[in-house]
């Protein structure tokens, strides 16, 4: 239950917090692109289970592939503020769904 409620904390809440930080002036329409980039999942769909708790999306799903880890981390050098932000969203969902294949993998118990 803590794995679940960390998990989609990070995807919908926590990103609250990235999208002040980025921009405390726009952090609304911030939070809202942070939101969108959550579409990244949709590659999900292609999985047969499209869903299995003991499953990790990192290097599994096309747009949680290692080359598209490595092309989002090469968007960061955009220099547009919005571009750089979706892929700032990006790599931190990468970092989240990581973060719940560590914790699928060894069986955190909190």
């Amino acid at each position: 239950m803590a794995q679940v409620f960390v998990h989609y904390f990070l995807h919908f809440g926590f990103v609250a917090v990235i999208a002040y930080l980025y921009d405390s002036k726009h952090w609304l329409r911030n939070l809202f692109i942070l939101w969108a980039t959550m579409l990244v999942d949709l590659d999900h769909l292609l999985a047969n289970p499209i869903f299995d708790p003991d499953r990790c999306s990192i290097g599994f799903h096309p747009l949680h592939s290692y080359p598209a880890i490595i092309i989002y981390s090469l968007g960061l050098l955009i220099p547009r503020k919005i571009i750089r932000l979706i892929f700032i969203g990006l790599l931190f969902h990468m970092l989240t769904d990581g973060i719940d294949c560590l914790w699928t993998c060894y069986r955190f118990n909190l």
